[in-house]
């Protein structure tokens, strides 16, 4: 639990200017490491995936990764980056026991990638990042501290360390200081995220599942008076690994510090720690009085020289990105701004998408993803997309309502089953016998029943107030379990009462 002391965020928003900054870290989805030919498969027994290189082991020599950079490159147009037409790798040399070579094969003064930027929209304002690098390195292993309350080193009995992400292609996107946001700085930054996520996943180069540290970010947080000439001390709060936890840090330490410097305490330049179940920061290590890294270049890798024509190729190639996506479709379907931003919040645009493209007309396909299925995600606590239902499936769905197979209500039933893994939408309607009620000799004893068990009804509709036929429609429909179709119900009905 935080016994930090926090200012209400409308006070800190009066009175103090946030700025804030995001380095993110992007596992590329290459089939072998950054610099060997070992796997990088996730989920691996611990040091499965190891060999003399990534182990650093004496005599070993490593070989750039082609793949990795082409990815690099790729990202970097398109963020609108410039690309480097000569860069090199340097060494980062600092101990950690996940880094079996006590150095990181990174890229320091001599990036492949610089200049760019990422245009994001909150609230229907647009607010631009100026990324200022993105460049190539490889991944640490991963440690595991065993004992302690925390999962951390601080209390643990001992530690273990897996090395099978140690070389894994790792691209650091950095952005530069993002100020005048004002309160807007934690949406922002979630936004950008965001934004940085769909595009990584258009070019296919990463799964970028922030659950398995495809991507996660370092969120730099400060703070100054309003109107202040200079930029406040930042903190630099580490590994953030979900897009609500990017918000949340940053908005955290917006009122931590601002409680500080209401108090006259000085911000301290460290690192810190995010809670998942409080949504707090904790005190890592200062880096104020911390050494720079000593980088020096990479002996046993020759520089990278991209050809001209080559890049030329690879941005002509760009898949369409998320932007010019949503703008193309926001015009086929006819949707507002508001419209697309509650699809693309909701984690829907691409399942609407696959629906629409799979026969389904894009209003019934956003209304099923936007209501019922975001209703069923958010009761069951999971992501739109993890729900055991595909977009075919719905597209099918949203056909047999067409077709007037089934209702709105019976199609919710039917759901049920294709959720509960009961087949097609088709095979559950057939297999629970869910199919909309015609005119029949069933329909009409219903029917019959309901004007027999409501004679005063019956009455009111005849002296004129035809409103009241709803009640019998209604007990027909309950009868019936939902299964009749209204506008039948409706007319054998009235035929019944007032034609009789």
């Amino acid at each position: 639990m935080s016994t930090d002391r926090l200012l209400e965020f409308d006070d800190v928003v009066a009175r103090y200017e946030p700025v804030f900054g995001l380095e993110t870290h992007v596992e590329l989805g290459t089939a072998s490491k950054m610099f060997c030919g070992c796997a990088t498969t996730f989920g691996a027994e611990p040091n499965s995936h190891t060999c003399p290189v990534c182990l650093a082991l004496p005599g070993a020599l490593p070989v750039a990764n082609a793949a990795a950079i082409e990815a690099t490159i790729r990202i970097g147009l398109a963020l609108g980056c410039r690309i480097a037409t000569w860069c090199r790798f340097a060494r980062k040399n600092y101990f950690y026991p996940d880094i079996p070579k006590g150095f990181q094969t990174s890229q320091y003064d001599e990036p492949l990638c610089t200049a760019g930027h990422l245009d994001v929209e909150v609230d229907g304002e647009t607010y631009r990042v100026e990324i200022e690098r993105v460049h190539l390195e490889e991944d640490t292993g991963k440690n595991l501290h065993v004992g302690g309350a925390t999962g951390r080193i601080h209390g643990a009995d001992h530690s273990l360390v897996d090395f099978n992400r140690a070389g894994i292609p790792l691209v650091e996107i950095v952005t530069r200081p993002v100020p005048g946001v004002g309160a807007k700085a934690p949406e922002v930054a979630r936004a950008y995220v965001a934004e940085l996520r769909e595009i990584l996943l258009a070019l296919g180069v990463s799964e970028v599942r922030m659950e398995q540290g495809n991507l996660r970010c370092d969120v730099n947080t400060s703070l100054a008076p309003t109107g202040s000439l200079e930029w406040g001390t930042r903190t630099e709060t580490k590994n953030v690994n979900s897009l609500r936890s990017v918000e949340r840090s940053v908005r955290y330490e917006m009122r931590r510090q601002a409680a500080l410097l209401d108090d006259g305490v000085r911000i301290l330049q460290e690192t810190r720690h995010f809670h998942e179940d409080t949504g707090s920061t904790s005190a890592g290590r200062s880096k104020e009085e911390a050494t720079d890294y000593r980088y020096f270049p990479e002996p046993d890798l020759v520089p990278m020289a991209p050809d001209a024509d080559w890049v030329a190729q690879l941005q002509a190639d760009l898949p369409e990105l998320p932007a010019a996506r949503r703008a193309r479709l926001r015009e086929e379907w006819g949707i507002s701004d508001t419209e697309m931003a509650w699809l693309v919040n909701a984690g829907a645009l691409g399942l609407v998408t696959d629906t629409v493209a799979a026969g389904a007309d894009p209003a019934d396909a956003r209304k099923w993803w936007l209501g019922e299925l975001s209703r069923r995600a958010k009761d069951d606590g999971v992501e739109l997309a993890d729900l055991a239902v595909t977009p075919a499936q719905v597209a099918e769905l949203t056909a047999l309502v067409a077709a007037g197979t089934v209702n709105d209500q019976l199609a919710r039933q039917v759901l049920d089953g294709v959720l509960a893994g009961e087949g097609s939408p088709q095979q559950v309607v057939d297999s629970r016998g869910l199919a909309v009620m015609g005119e029949s000799d069933e329909l009409g004893a219903a029917v019959d029943a309901a004007i027999a068990g409501a004679p005063d009804v019956v009455e009111k509709v005849r002296g004129g107030k035809t409103a009241a036929l709803g009640a019998l429609v209604g007990a027909v429909m309950k009868e019936t379990r939902g299964k009749a179709d209204a506008a039948t119900v409706r007319r054998m009905l009235e035929e019944r009462v007032l034609g009789g």
